[in-house]
């Protein structure tokens, strides 16, 4: 009969003496641990690492060749995601002390007590569980029935994939660990850090800053505090907003712009849950949620270096990726109900009406603002109607000129934005046609549409239809 391995990742025993290792694995073992991959040689660790995904380690710190603590230095720093248990016959304090702080999750001496030893496994191996049942349930469609849905009120949508996160928001919300929201520019990552924070139930506030272009030292006074006479203009102390957002939630925009020193001092906070104001010797504790959000992608940052790894994997504990609005095209004749009205109300006017070849006109369009994009754009018409029904002219040559600055762009980076990448050039025929036929599918069929991202006349495609033989679809 074969073994059915526990956990599903291998658990790595690092130890020169053979009997040590043996006395571990029958341990092991016996509590139905059974996923198991020894290490005699320190040499060979950096290999494995590299060509096996390990659960977590089990490290002796005095090993010939190359000592303990050197791989757990190299662990934290390359794979941060492992957890790490010392086994060690080491006692001394300082030892351990530093140990700790460099990133192991625990420090056993020898001769080890199994129990100790089993339990201290296996709480590495349900956080590992727990953190691979988030990343599950985020791709999981879900058909049930949110338990709250005014919470979600705010978010103005239909699209499926935002469900999806609303059922993901009200399975972690009540996490102590850190929530990582990612995204373009103007998709609503704040309106989505509020809904975690409203699903949560902490009793605290919600406080939101922006930390992009923030210095070390206003960083560190912004979130830690200081005491007075810390620095020469400390005239009174400050307590910081991690103090302010006590039993609440932190919100940190822009998490990918912080320097490489503001980014250590976080993932202190978020390891120890503990933070040292300025000019402070003494920690304070903290039990503030932090939830961070950036429109770059963090996991090429932090391969290049400019992120840290581990706090990246520390905030991504818990990820909501929100899609862009050109992704979720079905919210946008809610959109524009609920901007029209917005806009209306600000400007003190009658909520227009507008013709249904509005919609089909803005989702024709790509968004690079999104949401926020969308919103000017509505509100920009509202200011400029003057007549009971919107007029699509002037939100025509917003999309026109739109569009025209995004081709600008594109062609700045890249000159060769059009390659040809069939063996056979098409000829001008073939590639009027295919432009046509691109436009009208963007369009819906709709040629008074289609023309507008062609740039001709309606008579002009209509004529070219007819003399390319298209099936004429509006």
């Amino acid at each position: 009969m074969e073994t059915i391995l526990y956990p599903e990742l291998p658990i790595l025993i690092v130890d020169d003496e053979e009997f040590v290792l043996d006395s571990i694995v029958l341990t092991l073992k016996t509590a139905g641990i059974t996923n198991i991959i020894q290490c005699d040689d320190s040499r060979k660790v950096k290999h494995l690492l590299d060509t096996v995904e390990i659960e977590t380690i089990l490290l002796d710190l005095n090993l010939p060749y190359i000592t303990g603590e050197e791989i757990l230095n190299q662990v934290t720093d390359n794979f941060p995601q492992i957890k790490v248990i010392i086994v060690t016959g080491n006692n001394e304090i300082d030892t351990a002390v530093n140990c700790m702080k460099t990133g192991a999750i625990d420090y056993i001496t020898k001769p080890f007590e199994k129990a100790r030893l089993i339990t201290s496994i296996k709480n590495c191996i349900r956080l590992n569980e727990l953190s691979q049942e988030n990343l599950n349930l985020k791709e999981k469609i879900t058909g049930g029935k949110l338990q709250h849905p005014e919470i979600f009120e705010s978010i103005i949508t239909r699209s499926e994939k935002m469900i999806a996160i609303f059922h993901y928001i009200e399975s972690i919300a009540r996490s102590f660990q850190p929530v990582l929201i990612t995204g373009e520019t103007g998709t609503g990552k704040e309106l989505v850090a509020r809904a975690i924070h409203a699903a949560s139930g902490r009793q605290g506030p919600f406080i939101a800053v922006n930390v992009a272009g923030i210095d070390d030292t206003v960083f560190a006074d912004t979130l830690f505090g200081h005491k007075k006479g810390a620095y020469t203009s400390a005239d009174a102390s400050r307590t910081g907003l991690v103090k302010e957002a006590s039993a609440g939630t932190l919100f940190l925009d822009e998490i990918g712009d912080l320097t490489n020193q503001s980014q250590l001092k976080l993932l202190r906070l978020l390891q120890e849950n503990e933070y040292y104001p300025i000019g402070s010797d003494v920690p304070l504790r903290s039990d503030t949620r932090i939830i961070a959000a950036t429109n770059t992608m963090l996991t090429k940052s932090s391969e290049s270096g400019q992120f840290r790894k581990d706090l990246y994997f520390r905030l991504s504990c818990h990820h909501i990726h929100v899609p862009p609005l050109r992704d979720r095209l079905t919210d946008i004749p809610l959109l524009v109900d609920h901007f029209l009205n917005k806009s209306s109300g600000i400007l003190n006017r009658a909520t227009p009406a507008y013709p249904q070849e509005l919609i089909q006109l803005l989702k024709s369009y790509h968004y690079p603002g999104n949401i926020r994009e969308l919103e000017a754009l509505m509100h920009d018409a509202v200011s400029r109607h003057e007549s009971h029904i919107l007029s699509l002219s002037s939100i025509r040559e917003r999309l026109q000129e739109a569009r025209g600055v995004a081709s600008i762009e594109s062609s700045e980076k890249n000159e060769d934005c059009l390659e040809i990448r069939s063996r056979h050039f098409p000829t001008l025929a073939e590639a009027e046609k295919f432009l046509i036929k691109q436009a009208l599918d963007k369009a819906s069929g709709n040629q008074s549409l289609a023309s507008g991202l062609l740039g001709i006349s309606r008579q002009t495609l209509n004529a070219k239809i007819k003399n390319l033989k298209l099936k004429q679809m509006n």
